[in-house]
């Protein structure tokens, strides 16, 4: 394996285990996270999760999606080894709520929806709005930085095995 299939295959596995991880962090504690200013937000799973074990052509793909779904095959493929590839979030800190697709492998975001604007700010200055815009697309990845910071503090910490622990009775938890 070159260094570079080592960097992308690293980075998948980290971006595997961190989804996993907020996962179980957002359904068991979804207001205990902060930013890099202590200020409290929340975070949740949304309606599609995609989980995925393996490599190449044996590698295996479970997605689920569905208003209101408790994500019980998505879950249950967590319990065979699955973890998380792609996910759909949210999340919220005060008045705001950013919602986004988030990609284990490369941490690409796709379908990014921002809070709603004021269109009246468009006839005073035109350039409010896409200010304002870049403003709340710089507090998402603000948030998006405090949560991977936070996983990766613990992730190379000694508590990972029970953090691990944790989430192995999380997923045989009945819902």
């Amino acid at each position: 394996m070159d260094k570079l299939s080592l960097t992308e295959s690293t980075d998948a596995i980290l971006g595997r285990e961190f989804l996993t991880w907020l996962w179980y962090r957002s359904d068991t504690t979804p207001g205990a996270f902060t930013d890099k200013n202590g200020a409290q937000f929340s975070v949740s799973m949304e309606q599609r999760i995609v989980v995925q074990a393996g490599e190449g052509e044996s590698r295996e793909t479970a997605s689920v999606s569905g208003s209101f779904s408790p994500l019980r095959e998505a879950r249950f493929g967590l319990g065979t080894g699955k973890k998380v590839s792609r996910a759909l979030l949210r999340l919220e800190k005060d008045e705001l709520a950013f919602q986004l697709t988030l990609k284990a492998e490369d941490f690409s975001l796709a379908g990014l929806k921002t809070p709603k604007q004021d269109k009246n700010d468009r006839e005073e200055d035109p350039d409010a709005f896409l200010l304002e815009k870049f403003y709340l697309l710089e507090i998402c990845v603000d948030l998006l930085d405090s949560l991977y910071k936070r996983f990766l503090k613990l992730r190379l910490s000694a508590d990972w095995q029970n953090e691990v622990s944790h989430i192995g009775h999380w997923l045989t938890r009945l819902d």
